[in-house]
């Protein structure tokens, strides 16, 4: 039986939330929005809970990991909690040294970039997990009717990582890598996707009613390298998650070009950031698969009407797509005024 079926936002067919019918293709009275990095950064109740805290540390403690998700949902009034944790939550439990640098991201004290490197890497224990599925367990009971998302990072985005050590924009070592030794690529994008799936379906089993895949830096690749060295990795971190028959969305920073081979992983949702129009992105995907996005962040610090008017563009736009999720064409930026997402919130719920 899936997975959804149980869970108590879903319990009652006539009760099924705004935000997981238009995931699956249906329109809702309200259109329902969320933000990527809501949990976080910009709120200020956040920033007072994570005095003394490392991120890392926070995202494993599970009161503090739920705390942090729940706020967002109870200031915004937003459709959906998006999990507090991050892409290399996996790779630290698989016993890996990394941490999170503020300002910068995620840095590896030992970067991984030969054969002998991959074949270092340990396996993930599903012990490991526990603390994930407790801070899931804490929150979906928190939420109540409102749905919850995991999330977990796209296997090339977690292998960049690994093999440039830290956050990089072209990530010229890893697609160098890719091509130059395509064993050792297949087998650390093997990897990658067993600890993300994993990661992933911890947090659909204990109680998250849908799942997002973030490929942050797939920007980066051409569609041919994406379709012959990536695609296949991406699909096999959902194997698990699809056997729960939850909603799956696939989001990728830059993708407009790739929106169709990211969509044919087998995700049920397409994110699109602020780059490419709503309807151009349903031309490219067809109308059949809806769509999440896509407020471009820079202008969450615009004047009111200007921000009014591109919303109600991106309500009218993605009307083209079978169903729509607003969303933001990436994440929060952390000085944001959280009383502007608040107004979005509430301004999409009346116009949508």
């Amino acid at each position: 039986m899936p997975l959804e079926s149980s869970h108590p936002a879903l319990a009652d067919s006539y009760a099924v939330p705004p935000l997981i019918r238009a995931y699956r293709g249906e329109r809702p009275e309200t259109t329902p929005v969320w933000f990527m990095r809501q949990a976080g950064r910009s709120l200020p109740e956040y920033r007072e809970l994570r005095v003394g805290t490392d991120m890392l540390d926070a995202c494993l403690d599970p009161e503090l990991a739920s705390e942090i998700t729940l706020q967002p949902v109870r200031r915004h009034g937003v459709d959906a909690g998006i999990f507090f944790s991050d892409i290399v939550i996996p790779v630290k439990l698989a016993g890996v040294d990394v941490r999170i640098v503020p300002g910068r991201g995620p840095v590896l004290e030992q970067p991984v970039r030969t054969a002998a490197d991959v074949a270092a890497l340990p396996p993930l224990d599903p012990a490991a997990l526990e603390p994930v599925r407790e801070a899931v367990r804490l929150t979906v009971a928190g939420l109540g009717v409102t749905p919850l998302i995991g999330f977990a990072g796209a296997p090339y985005t977690l292998a960049s990582y690994l093999v440039e050590g830290g956050p990089s924009k072209e990530q010229l070592r890893t697609r160098a890598l890719m091509h130059s030794d395509p064993e050792t690529w297949a087998a650390l994008l093997s990897w990658c996707a067993d600890i993300t799936g994993a990661f992933l379906e911890a947090q659909l089993e204990a109680g998250a009613s849908a799942g997002q895949l973030f490929d942050s830096w797939a920007g980066s690749l051409s569609l041919s390298d994406y379709t012959a060295h990536v695609a296949p990795h991406s699909a096999r971190a959902l194997e698990r998650a699809k056997a729960l028959g939850v909603p799956l969305v696939h989001f990728g920073v830059g993708t407009g070009e790739l929106l169709a081979a990211m969509h044919g992983v087998g995700v049920d949702v397409m994110g699109v950031d602020w780059r490419i129009p709503l309807d151009e992105a349903s031309r490219r995907l067809g109308a059949d698969v809806p769509l999440q996005g896509n407020i471009d962040p820079a202008l969450l610090a615009a004047p009111w009407p200007v921000l009014e008017a591109h919303i109600l563009d991106v309500l009218e736009r993605g009307r083209a797509a079978k169903a729509h999720v607003v969303n933001l064409g990436h994440g929060v930026p952390p000085e944001t005024d959280p009383t502007v997402l608040t107004r979005v919130v509430e301004f999409a719920h009346a116009h949508g």
